[in-house]
């Protein structure tokens, strides 16, 4: 409960401070002198909201009772539909069947893309670490 708390106190400032660098993007390179207050409060929740759904699911990954692709799978439909169902409702997937499609082959390349990173980056650490243990 502890690491869930920390972590979802990390995930809202993150959140909120990708937020604020949009918006600060948007005004100083977009032109933008006057923001839709509405528009704002809706984009800057969902960054917010995103910011923590993104730091709080990798939690699946440290339930040791349930073996990786368990946990993959797990991680990769909370992250997909509750992320879809966010951007859909705040604008940022426009509606459409097309739309919908190119959102979740975009979304499985890039979720298969850094699984397979963090796969490779931590089998190699235990293969160190293993040869570290032979050499004691």
């Amino acid at each position: 409960m502890k690491t869930f708390l920390f972590r979802s106190i990390i995930g809202i400032f993150f959140g909120a401070f990708i937020a604020v660098m949009a918006t600060n993007a948007l005004v100083y390179f977009g032109g933008e002198n006057v923001l839709d207050g509405n528009l704002f409060l809706k984009n800057s929740l969902g960054c917010i909201f995103c910011g923590w759904l993104f730091s709080v699911t990798p939690l699946y990954f440290e339930i040791r009772s349930l073996r990786l692709p368990q946990q993959t799978a797990l991680h990769f439909i909370t992250v997909n539909i509750v992320y879809f169902i966010l951007a859909y409702k705040i604008g940022w997937i426009p509606a459409g069947t097309i739309n919908i499609l190119i959102f979740l082959a975009i979304s499985l390349v890039i979720y298969a893309t850094f699984w397979i990173c963090f796969y490779l980056y931590f089998k190699n650490e235990a293969k160190k670490l293993n040869e570290d243990l032979k050499h004691i």
